[in-house]
């Protein structure tokens, strides 16, 4: 007889929609498929490092293919080699990564599932280089995780913010305003670019083009020239003026990524207002957007991705993420991933459709194109 397989399963980095469709599909796959046993750990990796877990069984994930967050919880500071600890009222850092690799070894168990973004992913190939079974499930409203044509969770908050845009427009026209909406993404644009094209947004600003004040402008009074006497705005966290600097909302010391922008539509704002005289308001979306339940899309993504994931921890797959590639589900070594932000492209499908629409990007996007200047 062989011995069954003892899987364990974490999500970690920000929350997203999905999150606990993936825990459904991993538990049940494993399960039914394998007759595995699984365990979960709580807040990502921290719960690997100080040993804090959960056995999942199939009635844990019945009934949460539709909810939002994760049952298991997560965190966006458990690096395992550079953890916060705190003494004296002061964070230090110390790698434990031999200790949640210890603690996965005592629990006797074959292999890892971790759900989550660019840190996850770093994380995890850093684990398994020391020896950790381990297999990424690709996670975040960004949609900027290398190895994959789309992550879940990136679709949910598309429509979360398509839906305030459309309501925003009616407000806008009713009072022949500016209106600034500003979205999560932090260095990557599609979030902003794709709900600017899914509610008719009029200038798209995105972190791949820092934008020109005076082009802005002269949209808007285009606009108001033409009869349109209202305007919509859609821009990233991490857009930039050209020759300028993005916007920092603050500093987190004691997490893995220490920045945290937003902001950017404030200074935009006073700068329309101060050229145009037009009165511009401003909506920050924020983390609306990490809200909710996932919509189809991504309850059928995420389902994909956890059953793929653990039919590559059966046949000890290691050190793979798994991925959309196309219509399909693929791998792709995590070590390829670490590192890596997926931003959009000159050659966009997208950008290019934003482009035919008469979507201004806030600069000649026709000699963007020519020039290549959007990097890859």
């Amino acid at each position: 007889m062989t011995t069954k397989m003892k899987l364990g399963v974490l999500t970690g980095g920000g929350d997203c929609p999905g999150l606990n469709a993936v825990l459904r599909a991993v538990v049940k796959t494993a399960i039914n498929d394998y007759e595995m046993e699984v365990v979960g750990f709580l807040d990502g990796y921290e719960g690997l490092i100080e040993n804090r877990y959960r056995k999942m069984v199939s009635s844990d994930v019945s009934g949460i293919l539709t909810l939002g967050g994760t049952i298991l919880g997560t965190s966006n500071r458990a690096d395992p080699f550079h953890f916060p600890v705190l003494q004296n009222d002061e964070y230090i850092y110390l790698d434990r990564s031999s200790q949640a690799l210890q603690n996965f070894e005592r629990l006797g168990l074959d292999a890892l599932i971790a759900i989550g973004g660019d840190g996850t992913m770093a994380a995890s190939n850093g684990m398994a280089q020391k020896g950790l079974n381990v297999i990424g499930v690709p996670k975040t409203i960004d949609n900027d995780l290398y190895g994959t044509d789309q992550t879940f969770g990136f679709d949910s908050a598309l429509a979360t913010a398509s839906e305030a845009i459309d309501k925003i427009h009616s407000t806008a026209q009713a009072h022949h305003r500016v209106m600034i909406i500003e979205v999560m993404g932090r260095y990557s644009g599609w979030l902003a670019l794709a709900s600017g094209v899914a509610s008719g947004g009029d200038i798209v600003l995105i972190p791949e083009m820092p934008y020109q004040i005076d082009v802005i402008c002269d949209k808007i009074r285009t606009r108001n020239r033409d009869g349109r006497n209202f305007s919509i705005i859609v821009i990233g966290e991490g857009a930039k003026p050209e020759g300028g600097e993005m916007v920092v909302k603050r500093i987190i010391a004691n997490s893995p990524d220490k920045i945290r922008l937003g902001g950017i539509s404030n200074q935009l704002a006073a700068q329309i207002e101060g050229i145009t005289t037009l009165e511009t308001r401003v909506t920050i979306l924020g983390h609306l957007l990490r809200g909710g339940g996932p919509t189809a899309f991504d309850r059928i993504l995420a389902s994909r991705f956890g059953t793929a994931a653990v039919h590559l921890a059966f046949q000890k797959k290691f050190g793979f993420m798994v991925g959309l590639h196309g219509n399909e589900i693929g791998q792709v070594p995590i070590a390829d991933v670490a590192g890596k932000n997926r931003k959009i492209e000159a050659d966009s499908s997208l950008l290019k459709t934003a482009l035919s629409l008469g979507t201004c990007m806030g600069v000649d996007s026709l000699d963007v194109l020519r020039s290549q200047q959007v990097p890859v």
